[in-house]
């Protein structure tokens, strides 16, 4: 069987339209879907996003098993749709040692719903979820938005950027760095996969693209970006929520198995104790 013709055949399943019915009658309804092995429940997700339109956030038992459904719905839906969202640090609680290629990912899934462009479906894991993130308020506060036709000084754009403790090289290689040469500004936001060029003519900005970081080839050509700092850094500390709270209210919220989902809560909890109490008896013993 073709892959249209498994779709069709999820999407005209009698359950499947029991499913879209209730969410578009009311989206805070709860359901429990059983019986869906292997790839079936991304087709299931797939029909029901489709036809509801409506944002998703799926949550599976752990990070393995979150890349396994993501590889599944960019390939039934498209990468443009479907986000992963991980966790920050490359261990647990280290804030020194978060992992930027993650920061770049949770990122570029706060970017995306704070832009209200189309619901897309965004995948997680408890550990991801357990970390909180910006406010709207404070990401809105800190993101530099630059489009072709702007009256913009690159001093400005330097400025900015040495503020959102960007750092200025030759040439760049990963998100949180910037390069200006002549009326040329290179910079790798933390909410895309790719680097920005900028083009000045004086203080317009006449183009933007993104390029490859090993080619220096272009991409393709944007009207408007939007260039954010690292979210997880220190500088966003004190004003942070979760991450439940900061998604939309009208948010499908699918979770795998939920007392898995609370048990691992419940264990990341205690690890933050366990690593505030550590911290603090180390800031005693320094005093």
């Amino acid at each position: 069987m073709s892959k249209t013709a498994l779709y069709k055949t999820y999407d005209n399943a009698p359950k499947t339209q029991q499913i879209v019915a209730r969410l578009l009658e009311n989206n805070q309804v709860k359901m429990q879907l059983s019986g869906l092995l292997g790839s079936a429940l991304s087709f299931v997700i797939r029909s029901v996003f489709k036809k509801t339109e409506l944002p998703f956030l799926i949550v599976l038992n752990n990070k393995e098993e979150a890349a396994y459904y993501l590889n599944d719905l960019e390939q039934m839906i498209g990468e443009q749709d479907v986000l992963f969202y991980p966790g920050s640090f490359r261990r647990p609680y280290q804030i020194e040692e978060t992992d930027n290629a993650n920061v770049l990912l949770r990122a570029e899934v706060l970017n995306r719903i704070n832009s209200r462009k189309k619901p897309a479906i965004i995948v997680t894991y408890p550990e991801a979820l357990f970390e909180k993130v910006v406010t709207r308020k404070e990401l809105d506060k800190n993101t530099l938005k630059v489009a072709v036709g702007d009256k913009i000084s690159i001093d400005f754009i330097n400025e900015v950027l040495f503020e959102y403790e960007f750092k200025r090289v030759d040439f760049i290689t990963e998100p949180g760095e910037f390069s200006v040469r002549g009326g040329i500004v290179d910079v790798f936001s933390f909410s895309n996969d790719n680097p920005y060029r900028i083009e000045f003519f004086g203080d317009e900005v006449e183009s933007i693209r993104t390029f490859d970081v090993a080619t220096q080839l272009s991409i393709e050509t944007q009207k408007k970006i939007t260039i954010i700092p690292n979210v997880e850094n220190k500088f966003f500390q004190e004003n942070r929520e979760s991450f439940l709270d900061y998604i939309s209210a009208k948010t499908v919220i699918f979770i795998q198995n939920t007392e898995d989902f609370l048990s691992q809560l419940d264990k990341q909890f205690g690890k933050a104790e366990e690593a505030f109490a550590k911290l603090s008896q180390e800031i005693k013993r320094s005093s």
